[in-house]
C-alpha cells in the first residue's frame, strides 16, 4: 500500500526528529535540518530530508562522530 501525502509528511518529521535527537545526543547541531517543503509538495516520492549547512566547527564534530562510529 502506497503512502498519502500525509503519511509521507509525517514520516520526514519524524526522521528530522530523530535525526535531530541523535544529532544532539552527539553533541552536534545541524541549524538547517527540516524537512524539504518543495519535495514535500510533490506528488509520488517521499519528501527530501534537508540537512543544510553548517560552520566548519560543526562540520568537524560531526566528522568525528562518524569517526567514532565505524
Amino acid at each position: 500500500m502506497a503512502l498519502t501525502a500525509e503519511e509521507r509528511v509525517r514520516a520526514a518529521e519524524e526522521a528530522v526528529r530523530q535525526l535531530r535527537a541523535g544529532l544532539e545526543g552527539a553533541g552536534v547541531t545541524l541549524p538547517s535540518l527540516r524537512m524539504d517543503p518543495l519535495t514535500a509538495a510533490s506528488a509520488g516520492a517521499l519528501p527530501l530530508v534537508e540537512l543544510g549547512r553548517c560552520n566548519l566547527d560543526t562540520a568537524l564534530r560531526l566528522a568525528a562522530v562518524l569517526e567514532g562510529a565505524r
